[in-house]
């Protein structure tokens, strides 16, 4: 009901203070009527219905100009207890509702003028009648029924603070979860990106190499090239489940097909990954230093996929047809270097490839670290840095990056 009765007040606030004036000069004139003492009768029985008009014109603005409405309505309470009304809060009503608007407006100095303005109507109303069985009345009565709307209009203005304050969380916690959507779907999108890219990058670039190779040997030795027309195939495919499966996370959850995805690749698979470059005519070696340990899902797929990712390059790139892979498992790290001994991958123009783009993603994406770039002595280096546990989840619930790492040349895959 209360809810109701402010947004008519809030929609209607001229109407609402015309009533509430009238209302409460009505009250003046009431409780002269009704507020007078045995003892001590007013001296005058006319001046309640001049002040009321008075009070009226001053209420007519109570809510924008409390002060002004105070300074009124204070003057005409004290001359009608002055003259020996008792001061009932029916008398009172006008200073008491300046009092509430006051208050309500967080007035810095409300407080001090309704203390200022009991002390005068105390006063007044003890100066105009002699002391007898209403001197409580005209006292601690008087102090009560002020601090009344003050009290209310403290408890309504911090009211209005809490529902303002709590809109504004709400709005902002919608913002929130918009925004944490929008960067939701921007990170899904971004995976499935890095995904694609690596699956049909890697195997498209195996797969030209190795119809290549079999086109040039076709004429002179046709057994090879039959050998690596197999071999083909099984490119091919392996690059069609990769593409089915990275498709796959677009399904909805209820989707019959969505459990017969491949799983997603790891080292296990780097035997697999070896073949298929020395089809594809690029000599691979894989050294394993320290104590081999299990990872987690998403550090053993960034590994692959770093090692994926840079052998293609060097398939493409590296004219002494040969790299070599290394796995160091350290304490709590695992280091992947991918060398070749080819020239230094070549600039591209602005726009080319995401290759090591992707790859340092990746590796930061799980709380480790990736250069790249030529070597001294001729090649080209990828060397990253990933943890064996997961590392500790930051503020955001996203795992803590090693820091970004610096500038490498762009390279040129697909």
């Amino acid at each position: 009901m209360s809810s109701h009765l402010e947004r008519f007040t809030e929609q209607h606030a001229r109407t609402a203070e015309v009533v509430l004036a009238v209302a409460l000069s009505a009250c003046t004139v009431l409780g002269g009527a009704v507020s007078t003492s045995e003892s001590s009768p007013p001296r005058t029985q006319v001046t309640p219905g001049i002040l009321a008009l008075v009070c009226l014109a001053a209420l007519l603005r109570v809510r924008g100009h409390p002060r002004v409405a105070l300074a009124v309505t204070t003057p005409a309470a004290a001359v009608l207890t002055a003259v020996g009304y008792l001061p009932s809060p029916l008398l009172l009503a006008p200073v008491m509702a300046a009092l509430y608007w006051l208050t309500v407006r967080g007035d810095p100095r409300a407080a001090a003028l309704g203390y200022a303005t009991a002390a005068v109507l105390v006063a007044t109303s003890l100066s105009g009648a002699p002391l007898g069985d209403d001197f409580m009345l005209r006292t601690v009565g008087t102090v009560l029924w002020l601090l009344l709307p003050m009290s209310l209009g403290v408890t309504s203005r911090f009211r209005r603070a809490y529902l303002a304050s709590a809109q504004a969380r709400a709005a902002h916690a919608e913002r929130t979860r918009e925004e944490e959507a929008r960067l939701r779907v921007a990170e899904e999108r971004m995976r499935i990106a890095r995904e694609l890219h690596d699956a049909v990058a890697h195997h498209m670039a195996l797969a030209n190499a190795q119809a290549g190779t079999a086109a040039h040997l076709a004429a002179t030795r046709p057994e090879q090239a039959r050998e690596i027309l197999t071999a083909l195939v099984g490119t091919t495919s392996s690059a069609l489940l990769e593409l089915r499966a990275t498709v796959g996370v677009l399904r909805q959850a209820g989707d019959p097909d969505a459990g017969s995805l491949e799983p997603a690749p790891g080292l296990d698979r780097l035997p697999e990954l070896v073949a298929a470059c020395r089809s594809a005519g690029l000599d691979v070696t894989v050294r394993t230093g320290g104590r081999a340990r299990p990872l987690t899902p998403g550090v053993d797929l960034t590994a692959y996929r770093i090692v994926q990712e840079a052998l293609t390059n060097a398939a493409k790139h590296a004219s002494g047809r040969a790299a070599h892979v290394g796995l160091d498992y350290g304490e709590g790290r695992l280091r992947i270097t991918v060398t070749d001994d080819g020239p230094p991958l070549p600039p591209v123009v602005p726009g080319g490839g995401y290759g090591l783009m992707g790859m340092r993603e990746r590796a930061h994406s799980v709380g480790g670290d990736l250069r790249a770039g030529p070597r001294p002595e001729g090649g080209f280096a990828v060397t990253a840095t990933l943890p064996i546990q997961p590392p500790p989840a930051g503020p955001t619930g996203e795992p803590r990056s090693q820091g970004d790492a610096p500038a490498e040349p762009p390279e040129d895959s697909p």
